[in-house]
């Protein structure tokens, strides 16, 4: 499986969160596409949409597993898709900016 760390992410890569509302609304990347796991295929238009043309599609959940199957998911779809290994977890950990559901500061639960 295609993966990639949170500190292989620049600023401007596109990041798609995988996560339920509840976590979504605690605390996410400022510019992230959230479309929940549970939603994901009824919402797939949302992504191809949104995603670059021609780039790469990062997937993130809170600490991987979730992500892996969306990534899996989407490379069956001739996407290029890579998971981000330890997810949100790991991303709150490194420093990186967390939103919650009105801009403010937020927390990865």
């Amino acid at each position: 499986m295609p993966t990639v760390t949170v500190g292989d992410l620049s600023d401007g890569d596109f990041l798609l969160d995988v996560r339920e509302d509840d976590e979504w609304q605690a605390g996410h990347a400022p510019d992230a596409l959230h479309i929940p796991m549970s939603d994901f295929v009824a919402r797939f238009g949302e992504l191809t949409e949104a995603a670059p043309q021609d780039g790469q599609v990062n997937v993130i959940c809170r600490s991987g597993g979730r992500s892996a199957q969306v990534t899996m998911y989407l490379a069956q779809q001739g996407i290029d898709a890579v998971n981000v290994d330890g997810g949100m977890q790991v991303w709150e950990a490194s420093g990186k900016t967390v939103v919650d559901g009105k801009g403010q500061p937020g927390t990865v639960i």
